[in-house]
């Protein structure tokens, strides 16, 4: 049998496999998700640099959403309370690889426009969380809530520095990553 031949008959099944994937889309395992839709009041957005979206080219989350990622708590003093608080909220780590960001910062937006970046590499660092209780109570808008960027200030000494507590936003209601 000429080789030319066998090399031709042994490579098409490959070839139409390879062709079939490609045409279903199926060539690459790290595909963007579309996420699940809010059910109840939209409290957060993230947009900018993310691959899994569920409202365009954006992430829309309602509180359910971000209870459903897993809750962590952060016992913590802050320059906010006059003691101690127990802090319930999402990892910031979790909530990012949720969404596929691919950035290295996020800009923090709350309510009131108030605006800072942070660099995404904090969250795994230190262990960073997006609040939404506090002492086993949702927090309110006037009360720092519904959700509050909290670092775990009392497990590193250099926590305690403005650079970080302006980094911590209260009433945030956007985060582009970047």
């Amino acid at each position: 049998m000429n080789t030319e031949l066998n090399i031709r008959f042994t490579c098409l099944p490959v070839m139409i496999c390879m062709g079939i994937l490609i045409a279903f889309g199926l060539h690459s395992t790290a595909q963007a998700e579309t996420l699940p839709t809010p059910a109840g009041e939209t409290i957060l957005v993230i947009d900018g640099n993310i691959e899994n979206t569920n409202a365009g080219d954006e992430a829309h989350f309602d509180r359910q959403m971000l209870e459903g990622l897993g809750m962590v708590e952060i016992v913590t003093t802050t320059p906010w309370y006059t003691s101690a608080a127990t802090f319930e909220g999402v990892p910031l780590t979790k909530l990012m690889e949720y969404v596929g960001a691919k950035g290295t910062e996020i800009e923090a937006v709350a309510l009131n426009d108030y605006r800072t970046t942070i660099p995404i590499s904090d969250f795994a660092e230190f262990g960073t969380i997006l609040a939404m209780k506090r002492d086993g109570v949702e927090m309110p808008v006037r009360d720092k809530g519904p959700l509050f960027i909290i670092y775990p200030y009392d497990s590193n000494a250099d926590l305690h520095a403005q650079k970080y507590y302006s980094r911590s936003v209260w009433q945030i209601a956007r985060m582009n990553v970047r």
